[in-house]
């Protein structure tokens, strides 16, 4: 048996689902593939598209922001591009000490290309990532 046969979500805890909602449908622009109960919550998680496909499961949860890890990465084309759109809708780029970032938050990547990262309210952060 291998998993590499199914498909992988990333799930993210979030502390309110109306808060998120805001962000990753109002400020992010994903589609809402599903809603249903998290837990105890009515109504408290939402499945949202990706890339054609399901990729992101975000859920009410007491344990929300607990990391400062990356929890997931998009894979874009023209980063410049993609920042500006989310700086408009009030998403900021998350600068990192040690780390030489652009006007927009940009900065090299290990190995070639470029990143940013981006936070939703609860301080989960997703990096944006080109090979430009």
């Amino acid at each position: 048996m291998s998993l590499s046969r199914y498909e992988l979500r990333a799930s993210v805890a979030v502390s309110d689902i109306r808060r998120a909602v805001e962000f990753y449908e109002g400020r992010l622009g994903l589609p809402v593939l599903r809603s249903g109960p998290s837990a105890r919550i009515a109504d408290g998680g939402r499945v949202y598209g990706s890339g054609g496909g399901p990729a992101l499961n975000v859920y009410q949860s007491t344990t929300a922001g607990q990391t400062t890890a990356t929890l997931a990465t998009w894979y874009v084309q023209d980063l410049d591009r993609l920042v500006d759109e989310l700086a408009a809708a009030g998403v900021e780029c998350v600068r990192y000490d040690g780390l030489v970032h652009d006007a927009r938050g940009i900065t090299a990547r290990a190995g070639g290309g470029r990143i940013a990262w981006i936070q939703d309210p609860d301080g989960n952060t997703f990096a944006l990532e080109s090979d430009d």
